[in-house]
C-alpha cells in the first residue's frame, strides 16, 4: 500500500520576480504576530492577511464561520490577485507568512487542514533558502521558491529557518472541488484511508466498550449503530 501524501508538488510555477514585486508593495506594513505563540519563539513568526473574515487586514485567523473576503492589502497586489484567479476553487484564508532568520516553529499539528478533511493548504514560497526546512512526520523537505506545494498540516510538523533571510510564503487555504481533485490526482496524491469505524475516535482499542454502552442505552438508533460497529469489528 502506498504511503498517504504528506506533501505534494503541484504543477504550477509562478513568476518569482512578479511575486517579489507584489511583496514589496506590502513590506512597509505592520506584520501581525502569529496567534499560535505556543508553536514559535516570540518575534519570529508573522503574517499579513490577503483574504480574511470580513476582509479585515489585521485578522490572520485561518478558520471562521464568517465569510472570507479580499482585504485592502490584496487590492494593492495585482500578481497575487492573478494567482488567486488561477485556482478554480474557493479560497478561504490567504496569508503571507514570514519566519525570521534563526526562527523555529515548534512541532505541532493543525487539525482539519488536510485534503481529505476538505481543506488544501498550499504554499507558494516567495523568499526562501535551501536552509529553510519543513519537517513532516520527521521527514525534512525544502519548498522551492516559485513553486506550489501542498502540505498536510494534520501531520506532525515543524519549520526551521537556519538561513540569513526572512522566509516568506504565500499560503492559500483552498476548498477542494473537482478541478482541484483532478490536479491532485494527476500529481500523484494518495489519500489517507478512511477511519475503519467511520469515526476516527473509535478504534479497535475502544470499540467493544462503545458497543456495550450503545446497547445499554436501548434506543433504536443506538442499537443500530452498535450492530454496525460490531459487524465492522469482525471484518478481517
Amino acid at each position: 500500500m502506498k504511503q498517504a501524501t504528506r506533501y505534494l508538488r503541484l504543477p504550477f510555477d509562478f513568476d518569482l520576480a512578479a511575486l517579489q514585486i507584489d511583496l514589496q508593495r506590502l513590506m512597509p506594513d505592520q506584520w501581525v504576530p502569529h496567534y499560535n505563540d505556543q508553536a514559535a519563539e516570540a518575534g519570529y513568526w508573522h503574517c499579513q492577511a490577503l483574504r480574511s473574515p470580513h476582509g479585515r487586514s489585521d485578522d490572520i485567523l485561518a478558520f471562521s464561520n464568517d465569510q472570507f473576503l479580499d482585504t485592502p492589502l490584496l487590492a494593492r497586489c495585482p500578481y497575487f490577485q492573478q494567482i488567486l484567479q488561477h485556482f478554480k476553487c474557493e479560497t478561504c484564508a490567504v496569508r503571507l507568512m514570514a519566519l525570521a532568520p534563526g526562527g523555529v516553529i515548534r512541532e505541532h499539528t493543525d487539525p482539519g487542514t488536510n485534503f481529505e478533511d476538505g481543506l488544501a493548504r498550499l504554499h507558494i514560497p516567495i523568499i526562501t533558502d535551501p536552509e529553510v526546512l519543513f519537517w513532516l512526520d520527521g521527514e525534512p523537505i525544502h519548498f522551492a521558491a516559485g513553486g506550489t506545494w501542498y502540505m498536510n498540516a494534520n501531520c506532525r510538523h515543524r519549520v526551521e529557518n537556519h538561513s540569513a533571510v526572512h522566509r516568506i510564503h504565500l499560503v492559500l487555504d483552498c476548498i477542494p472541488n473537482q478541478w482541484l481533485t483532478d490536479i491532485f490526482n494527476a500529481a500523484g496524491f494518495v489519500a489517507n484511508p478512511l477511519p475503519k469505524y467511520g469515526d476516527p475516535s473509535i478504534t479497535d482499542a475502544n470499540v467493544s466498550e462503545i458497543i456495550a454502552e450503545l446497547r445499554q442505552s436501548g434506543s433504536a438508533a443506538a442499537l443500530s449503530l452498535a450492530n454496525r460497529l460490531d459487524a465492522v469489528r469482525h471484518i478481517q
